[in-house]
């Protein structure tokens, strides 16, 4: 909800704005890499001020997926906006990405003059359904 706030804020000012989910980004780069128009697409991903990926860490990517989504990351560094979302802490992305290297280097460009911002509580999509928390939040919680 916050990053879909912030994505129509910044529309409402003028900026250029796109939104979809990891998958959908790692498919339509795939699709761009499989047709040789790759760097292209990348490029004119850059002219969008800000790009809103949803959902980083809930499926993993094969290694071919991460090297693409690096590569997403790696050509937004210090040209335009990035919001990633994401219900793993950045210790977890190895485990997402296939390779501690390639996750490293992906935080790295990800956090630079970033805002990390950490969300705890309940689900906003549960309130008003007598649910207090996820199974996932409660097992971290007894672990703290």
């Amino acid at each position: 909800m916050l990053a879909t706030g912030l994505g129509i804020a910044a529309a409402n000012h003028g900026h250029r704005v796109l939104f979809a989910t990891a998958t959908e980004w790692v498919t339509r780069l795939t699709d761009a890499h499989r047709a040789g128009r790759l760097p292209q697409e990348l490029t004119r991903l850059r002219r969008y001020g800000l790009i809103i990926v949803d959902e980083v860490g809930y499926l993993p990517f094969e290694q071919d997926a991460a090297n693409l989504f690096f590569q997403l990351v790696s050509s937004r560094y210090e040209h335009a906006s990035l919001i990633l979302t994401s219900n793993l802490p950045f210790s977890g992305w190895g485990g997402v990405f296939g390779d501690q290297a390639v996750a490293a280097a992906m935080i790295d460009r990800v956090v630079h003059h970033a805002d990390v911002l950490t969300l705890k509580g309940a689900s906003y999509r549960l309130r008003n359904r007598g649910i207090d928390t996820l199974p996932s939040i409660r097992t971290q919680d007894a672990a703290d």
